[in-house]
């Protein structure tokens, strides 16, 4: 059983500088992420100019805001070899038009994310897949049967790795909307592992997911979240994130180590030694008088005659004085087994 995957989505926030990628890059390696994502947008072959900006980012045009932040091939490679070599953290990037997979192959990317707008774009689709790399699927926006038309094109082409993101394209995504109860449906219908793609605040709702079974957690990671944007303020701040990552691996050792109710490890019964309970005596009790109810009570410490034998004790006779607030043993009880 291996770890959770943990992508850091830095999106476009870097607003298209070098620089700042880097910054970002090294500081979701040191808080924990074991890639970082990118977009690759190519305005002219994903948007019409007159395409609408989503409501939460309304501040420049769709072609101004990915123009500007876009990066060329060369950066591009700058950026991957900065993030494997020096940073060692996997580089993915999100493709958004067929044009945008051409380039990205020439990075020799190993695992593609498809955004949930582009789960009913056949031909990017297939040219993924056709590219024999890892596929990670969202689901945020896409209905069952636009999911399956995307699974069944996938695997039609050649996708053999295939993990399937519960997402909710929601900026920020309140909890009652994360809809983690798709996640076994998606595991079930698909037959392939899942993972989800966060977009609530703060930590609480992935590690319900990766408890729920979830391989994968993509979560925004921005460097302040005063930055400038459409992510920035609905992201994770390095703080943040590092925390998260923290209490992730610590389900992660819990969910690969078993316990049993089975057998008892030794410190477990040293524990019940402690806080468990004996029969005692309320009070002296003669040698040859009979044992009733009112001679016995219980008190720790739990290493004596256990409790659930208390009925087995009465009416039968004491063989020796046994004084007040005293542990009953078998060889007090006349006729008395465990």
């Amino acid at each position: 059983m291996r770890d959770t995957y943990i992508i850091a989505e830095l999106g476009n926030t870097h607003e298209g500088s070098l620089g700042l990628a880097k910054q970002m890059i090294l500081a979701a390696a040191d808080s924990g992420a074991n890639a970082v994502k990118f977009q690759t947008h190519i305005f002219e072959k994903e948007s019409l100019l007159q395409a609408p900006n989503p409501t939460y980012f309304t501040d420049e045009s769709r072609k101004e805001y990915f123009e500007r932040t876009s990066f060329t091939l060369t950066q591009l490679q700058s950026l991957k070899q900065f993030s494997e070599k020096q940073c060692k953290v996997d580089f993915l990037s999100s493709p958004f038009s067929v044009e945008a997979v051409e380039f990205l192959e020439k990075l020799e990317i190993k695992t593609y994310k498809i955004p949930s707008g582009e789960v009913t774009n056949t031909l990017l689709l297939e040219r993924v897949a056709k590219s024999g790399k890892k596929v990670l699927l969202s689901s945020g926006m896409n209905t069952w049967s636009e999911l399956d038309g995307a699974v069944n094109v996938l695997r039609e082409n050649g996708c053999k790795d295939l993990v399937v993101l519960q997402c909710t394209s929601k900026y920020p995504c309140p909890p009652e909307d994360a809809g983690l109860n798709v996640l076994g449906e998606l595991r079930e219908r698909y037959n392939v592992e899942v993972g989800f793609s966060d977009h609530t605040l703060g930590p609480a709702i992935p590690l319900a997911a990766v408890a729920l079974g979830a391989v994968i957690i993509e979560k925004h990671f921005t460097l302040s979240k005063l930055m400038y944007g459409s992510d920035a303020k609905n992201s994770m701040e390095p703080a943040e994130f590092k925390s998260m990552v923290e209490y992730i691996r610590e389900i992660d050792i819990c969910i690969k180590n078993k316990v049993t109710k089975k057998g008892l490890s030794e410190d477990l019964l040293v524990m019940k030694a402690v806080f468990e309970k004996s029969i005692v005596s309320t009070c002296e009790i003669k040698k040859g008088e009979i044992i009733t109810k009112e001679h016995i009570s219980v008190k720790k410490p739990g290493d004596g005659i256990p409790v659930k034998y208390y009925q087995y004790i009465i009416g039968k006779t004491a063989l020796c004085r046994i004084e007040k607030d005293t542990k009953l043993t078998p060889l007090d009880i006349d006729d008395f087994a465990w």
